[in-house]
């Protein structure tokens, strides 16, 4: 599931939600909703979001295990 890839890969990286939510420029809450699954990422995000953590998107959708993949 998306929502539990993003947060062990960001935690993984060493990377706080804050930190992400500053480098997507929306707010914590904003952010902490993608990871607890509330809200999903539009594309434009989520490409941000594999780029800040450096992994493939399939990666982050769990359609791969190789995060290097791209």
């Amino acid at each position: 599931m998306f929502s539990e890839m993003l947060n062990q890969t960001r935690k993984t990286k060493g990377i706080t939600a804050q930190k992400m939510a500053d480098q997507l420029g929306i707010g914590l809450r904003s952010y902490r909703n993608y990871e607890s699954g509330d809200r999903q990422p539009s594309l434009e995000m989520l490409v941000k979001i594999a780029d800040i953590l450096e992994v493939s998107i399939d990666y982050l959708l769990c359609r791969t295990e190789n995060p290097n993949l791209l």
